[in-house]
């Protein structure tokens, strides 16, 4: 086996092996956009690449050091913990956060990745802040679509045949306009679910980097009832699955549940790509508390009918550790300081 950085004509074949949208070359071009630094590492055997990764390095303020982030990478091995500690060192990161693409049905997940948890940990991991939610939601795209409305929980069948009926329509603008509306629902989103969300700019520089290319992985759908975009979804269609990364939508005409039947307008839209799983990106998990603020996002989940899944969790890999207590103190200050700020 070879270990070696991806040169930018490796570009197709990089993206063949990757199994997750956040490990695509693309998103890797839009995080540079952002102002990180990204290492893409192969792994080839006989000169063909078997797997890769792409790690983000964010600089922190002051000290003059990164951390390093692999999202929804592949599973490390022995000689990968190597290149990534050669990373480490080559950026000056005080640790790299990993999040693999590991996950298991939540029934069964302990068996299944403690042997995989265990690795990372012997390996001289620690158990870090997770950025992506423990569990999640996956759709199962492979059945008949019929089956796969007639599976879904019965209130939500009839929220999508009242849409349907009210004469709500789901339709597809990945265009510069079509994210300046995504932009102003998740402002208003945000305002009326007091969360946090990214910036404005951050979604401009990501359809710019991202959604404006031929044969682009992201779509920007909504759902219109009088004229008017209710609801807006941006989903990423890749190697496969789809994906529903982020929502917006409106306070106006909520009876008409454009959220439903945008939901299954996907589903549709995922099974006529032929793709076997739409991942619906988070998931309270096991028993979730009714009063949670993400309760509703889960519920709403819930009604059509996806399978609980377990994700093998956040991971470490620690370089320094006197600065990565340093880093954990100050960044749980900073979160204090921001809802404090925001309420």
């Amino acid at each position: 086996m070879q270990v070696r950085s991806i040169s930018e004509s490796e570009k197709d074949i990089f993206n063949s092996v990757v199994t997750h949208p956040l490990q695509s070359y693309d998103w890797g071009e839009f995080k540079k956009a952002t102002g990180q630094k990204i290492e893409r590492i192969g792994i080839f055997d006989n000169e063909k690449l078997v797997n890769a990764f792409q790690v983000s390095f964010h600089k922190i303020p002051v000290i003059g050091r990164t951390a390093g982030y692999i999202p929804k990478g592949c599973m490390p091995d022995a000689d990968q913990l190597t290149a990534l500690k050669e990373a480490a060192r080559k950026n000056k990161a005080v640790f790299i956060k990993l999040e693999p693409d590991i996950a298991a049905a939540a029934e069964i997940s302990e068996n299944i990745l403690k042997s995989k948890k265990d690795f990372l940990l012997q390996n001289k991991a620690v158990n870090g802040k997770n950025l992506f939610t423990k569990f999640n939601f996956h759709l199962d795209l492979t059945p008949g679509i019929d089956d796969i409305f007639s599976n879904l929980k019965s209130k939500t069948r009839y929220n999508v045949r009242l849409a349907m009926k009210k004469g709500v329509q789901v339709v597809e603008d990945t265009s510069e306009k079509g994210m300046e509306t995504y932009i102003r629902l998740m402002q208003e989103t945000t305002s009326r679910q007091k969360f946090f969300s990214h910036t404005p700019q951050y979604y401009r520089t990501m359809w710019e980097t991202i959604g404006r290319k031929e044969n682009s992985m992201m779509h920007i759908f909504h759902a219109m009832y009088n004229d008017q975009s209710l609801t807006s979804w941006i989903i990423f269609l890749f190697n496969g699955k789809l994906y529903y990364p982020y929502g917006a939508s409106s306070d106006a005409f909520r009876e008409v549940m454009a959220s439903n039947l945008m939901m299954w307008d996907m589903i549709k839209y995922g099974h006529e790509n032929k793709c076997v799983c739409f991942d619906l990106w988070g998931s309270l998990g096991k028993n979730p508390d009714i009063k949670d603020p993400w309760y509703g996002f889960h519920h709403f989940k819930e009604g059509y009918n996806p399978a609980l899944m377990e994700n093998i969790g956040t991971y470490d890999l620690v370089y320094n550790k006197f600065l990565y207590k340093s880093f954990n103190a100050a960044d749980k200050l900073r979160w204090f300081l921001l809802r404090t700020f925001h309420r």
